[in-house]
């Protein structure tokens, strides 16, 4: 150890006490490392060091250095060696084929670019690689191919991160993945479950089923009852009904809501005595789970109700629908769900009125009015104002039923003006009207819905949409971009749908964009800037279809 003239400290951390600070730094040897190092962070002026009781040294700055020095030979000193823990076992064998060498560097790219800074302001040209690696995992795995070992830790990470990510780089993981997460506490969200989020549990073996719906997690549980559930309904209501009493109130509102997958008549016992639980959110679910069951008595009882208030109009020479609102909402209807207490601004009677409709079999209204089909019930006139409660009650209605006849009544024809449809108004209910229907007719509706009206109203539509967009939907939605740019609209207003057209449109259509790509001159009355944005956003929109098309072929090889 080099000597000095004072306590300085060497390259290896310690320091040489001279003869005038010995004495000094004795007094403090005894003081524990935290108050060394708290004398250290607040300053000697402020804390100086010093052992209870004891003198504060003359020189306390070398006192604190000499202590800290003993501290730090002592503990290297005492270290003993470390008992080496057991070897993991070694990851199960995943027999999948292993990736394209094209294809593992191009999932390597978009894991690396994840974490990459982003730049503000406006997004340029390049494709957004992060909001490419939903698809590619999705693509991968229909091609059964296995995960890269070296690229399971980015791949797990950008799970932790995004968890709308977890289901397809879960499936991609597989067991190596998995095996991997249980070595890392930062990615034991993992072990939850498998890709699809069932649990990894054999869900065929009774034993292994109870244990872990006995002890597992609450998440876990959950995955289970799921599995189970899509397996064999039956088997999946006997596990709830073995802990239903001992369960939480928040906890037996999610498990109810597992009983939606494979719902059916065997359910409504069960369901039926929920309706007597003590949370009222758990009432409320049971009841709407049982309205889905046009044969259930709850669905009965609520017919016999909505009946009541709604009846044929016979006091004018044209068939139309008369309504008479419930006056009250006695105990019998808040036990099958109603819901006495309306939102601030909402009507007792019409709140009432509509929660009776909504649980209320369609079928029932076609009786009820003579043998109409659902499209002529809809058109009937309705008296007193009450059209706009009613319809929005039936549009409830074939959502939660399911019933796309009467989906497709209450839609009527997508070219018809938005505020004179024979339902609702609102685009967040007719996507969900949408979601009712066949993937092509869904489709073939937003198409003739975005010629007639144009793109400002279809955003909510297009996500319900399967992708990607092909045929008249895709060419529909880059007609209306075009038509978009050339009236000079504003262009930031389309920034939505154009986001969701990188992702969703057909990448065959990338060859009738590229003529958008080029920059138009600025016309009278324009958004000020809006050529450059709109030829930025096609180029950025071609870009991304070629690389999506790219990214496919490389995973066909």
């Amino acid at each position: 150890m080099p000597h000095t003239t004072g306590p300085t400290a060497t390259t290896t951390g310690t320091t040489t006490p001279t003869s005038a600070s010995a004495s000094a730094s004795a007094s403090v040897d005894g003081l524990p490392w935290e108050e060394l190092v708290t004398s250290a962070l607040l300053g000697t002026d402020r804390r100086p060091p010093a052992s209870r009781g004891g003198p504060v040294p003359a020189d306390a700055p070398a006192a604190l250095l000499d202590a800290a020095a003993v501290h730090t030979v002592r503990r290297r000193a005492g270290l003993l060696p470390a008992v080496p823990e057991a070897r993991p076992e070694p990851a199960a064998p995943d027999p999948r084929p292993a990736l394209p060498e094209a294809a593992r560097h191009r999932l390597a790219h978009l894991l690396a670019d994840r974490s990459a800074p982003s730049g503000g302001g406006r997004r340029g040209t390049a494709p957004d690689l992060t909001e490419l690696i939903p698809q590619w995992l999705a693509i991968a795995n229909r091609r059964g191919f296995r995960a890269p070992a070296a690229l399971l830790p980015p791949l797990l990470d950008a799970a932790r991160a995004r968890t709308d990510l977890r289901p397809q780089a879960l499936a991609f993981a597989g067991p190596r993945g998995r095996w991997l997460a249980g070595l890392n506490p930062d990615w034991k969200f993992a072990l939850r479950g498998s890709a699809s989020g069932a649990p990894q549990t054999d869900t065929t073996d009774p034993d292994a089923v109870a244990r872990l719906w006995e002890e597992g997690l609450f998440a876990e549980r959950v995955a289970l009852l799921d599995a189970v559930r899509a397996q064999d309904p039956p088997a999946g209501l006997a596990l709830l009904a073995t802990t239903w009493s001992a369960e939480r109130a928040e906890d037996r509102l999610m498990f109810l809501d597992s009983l939606r997958s494979g719902l059916g008549d065997a359910d409504e016992p069960f369901l039926e005595q929920a309706l007597s639980d003590r949370s009222r959110n758990v009432r409320a679910t049971a009841a709407e789970l049982l309205s889905a069951l046009p044969g259930s008595a709850l669905a009965g009882r609520m017919a016999a109700r909505a009946m009541s208030c709604v009846h044929p109009d016979r006091t004018g020479d044209v068939a139309g629908i008369a309504v008479e609102a419930p006056h009250e909402c006695d105990a019998g209807m808040q036990r099958d769900g109603v819901m006495a207490v309306p939102p601030t601004g909402r009507g007792e009677r019409s709140w009432w009125l509509g929660q009776l409709v909504e649980a209320t079999p369609l079928g029932v209204w076609e009786e009820r009015f003579g043998g109409r089909p659902a499209e002529e019930v809809v058109a009937l006139p309705v008296a007193d104002d009450w059209a706009d409660e009613l319809h929005t009650a039936w549009c409830r209605a074939a959502v939660r039923q399911r019933d796309p006849r009467w989906a497709r009544a209450l839609l009527g024809r997508p070219s018809a003006p938005v505020a004179s449809g024979p339902g609702t108004a609102s685009i967040a209910e007719r996507s969900k009207l949408l979601a009712t229907l066949d993937a092509g007719e869904r489709a073939s509706w937003v198409a003739g819905f975005i010629a007639a009206h144009g793109l400002s109203e279809a955003f909510q539509l297009l996500g319900v949409c399967t992708v990607p967009w092909a045929g008249p939907l895709g060419r529909a939605v880059v007609d209306a971009l075009d038509i978009a740019r050339d009236g000079g609209s504003y262009p930031w207003s389309f920034s939505g749908v154009m986001g969701l057209a990188e992702r969703c449109l057909d990448p065959a259509e990338a060859d009738r964009l590229e003529v958008l790509t080029a920059a138009q001159d600025e016309q009278e009355g324009a958004s000020p800037g809006a050529g450059g944005y709109w030829s930025e956003a096609f180029q950025r929109l071609v870009s991304t279809l070629r690389l999506r098309a790219a990214m496919e072929a490389e995973l066909m090889t």
